[in-house]
């Protein structure tokens, strides 16, 4: 488990200073509990890719903060939830997944969790599967059981159902909120879990668990959301122009990690510090106050420390290192996002603009076209002039072709 300097006796202090607390059921009573005994905890991932994204990492960071102070996680794996999807903050409904895709996927989010979470000591964290309890449950029983503690009118009142009757909400979807509130029940049964934690997006669906295990086991519990990882213009972060940023090296190179979060606005430096690293509050305070070309120390810090605790200190020094040596133009880096292309694709031509549209570095060749007539793309090194430019095999040297999008972005293309 990754150490840290605490700065407070009691968790519930630390996670308000440092920017994630939203709000809680019961505050008083939560702040209470969390400062005299050990509380196991429950987060719930469903299991919707592969590999967890860079917006998971904030709840994985209270994960570990949290087992730091000494209470006990349970990573809740979707495996029964996910096929239905969480209709929380969504237009449409998602797309049904197959068990078999669904069960691999939260196979990957265990591995991924164990590099953050001590799972193997005495009071560790726990790792748990809903799909235990929910993929064999007998609908009628659930019903008499589970479902009678629910008040169709005050649900469609949430925003998770209220945002989507004009465009059809389904019963299948509809049910999503009471399988949830019944993970809690049987959480609590099992590990004597109190305490269910998630992003603010999950308020409905978090009361509902704490109201329903109050009603079938007269038990306290609580809830407690915390902020959503946006940047300085309330936009939900995780997203390059080549799709999510994924916690997988492989799907996201460190280096692309590393160049994601060195790129982020001024205004979130301080934020992004706080709520992505362990560094002290105030230094990352004194780092995100930082102003003009100063602030880019404040950046590369952010970007090393999220990348060392993702990936560990040897990438996190690589990805430095090539991006040190890009900006100045001292090297090319070992660690530059890469696209290997068979050489038989260049020997007619690919056109500049599609090449850049699928490589990500370009949402459209409309975009490729007016960064190359303001002079943004650069190839191996020579300003790109001309937008009917067709790009083949002579244009690679040693079989590479560097592209430089404005100051900062770098994409090597191998053959």
């Amino acid at each position: 488990m990754i150490k840290y300097e605490i700065q407070h006796d009691n968790v519930f202090d630390e996670l308000v200073e440092r920017g994630y607390y939203e709000q809680s059921t019961h505050e008083d009573e939560v702040r209470k509990l969390l400062a005299e005994q050990s509380v196991p905890f429950y987060i719930g991932f469903d299991a919707t890719a592969d590999s967890l994204t860079i917006g998971h990492f904030i709840q994985i960071m209270v994960m570990m903060r949290m087992q730091a102070h000494g209470h006990i996680p349970i990573a809740l794996l979707g495996g029964g939830t996910t096929m239905v999807g969480d209709p929380s903050g969504r237009n449409d409904m998602r797309q049904v997944m197959t068990k078999e895709r669904i069960d691999h996927n939260a196979e990957c989010f265990k591995h991924q969790l164990g590099r953050f979470l001590d799972f193997g000591v005495e009071k560790g964290a726990i790792i748990a599967n809903n799909a235990d309890w929910l993929l064999d449950l007998n609908f009628l029983d659930f019903m008499r059981t589970t479902g009678v503690h629910f008040n169709v009118n005050q649900m469609l009142q949430l925003d998770a159902y209220k945002n989507r009757k004009n465009e059809g909400l389904t019963f299948f979807e509809f049910s999503y909120i009471l399988m949830q509130s019944y993970d809690f029940y049987r959480l609590n049964e099992e590990y004597g879990c109190l305490l269910q934690l998630g992003g603010s997006d999950q308020w409905s669906n978090i009361i509902g668990g704490v109201d329903l295990v109050r009603k079938m086991n007269q038990h306290s519990v609580y809830g407690m959301t915390f902020k959503l990882l946006t940047n300085a213009d309330g936009v939900k972060m995780g997203k390059s122009q080549k799709g999510a940023i994924w916690l997988d090296g492989e799907k996201t190179s460190p280096y692309e990690l590393f160049q994601y979060m060195r790129n982020v606005d001024d205004r979130d430096v301080e934020k992004f510090l706080l709520m992505l690293t362990f560094l002290p509050t105030d230094q990352c305070k004194k780092l995100g106050a930082l102003e003009g070309s100063e602030i880019n120390r404040g950046k590369e810090t952010l970007a090393y420390e999220v990348t060392k605790l993702i990936h560990g200190e040897e990438q996190a020094k690589k990805a430095l290192e090539t991006s040190r040596s890009l900006f100045t133009g001292e090297g090319t880096g070992e660690n530059m996002p890469t696209t290997k292309k068979n050489a038989k694709e260049f020997e007619e031509g690919i056109g500049a603009l599609n090449l850049l549209t699928e490589l990500g570095l370009t949402s459209s060749n409309g975009e490729a076209r007016r960064l190359i007539q303001q002079n943004g793309i650069e190839f191996n090194g020579e300003k790109l002039t001309d937008v009917k430019k067709t790009v083949t095999t002579d244009d690679f040297k040693d079989g590479e072709l560097i592209i430089k999008k404005g100051k900062k972005t770098y994409h090597k293309v191998q053959i």
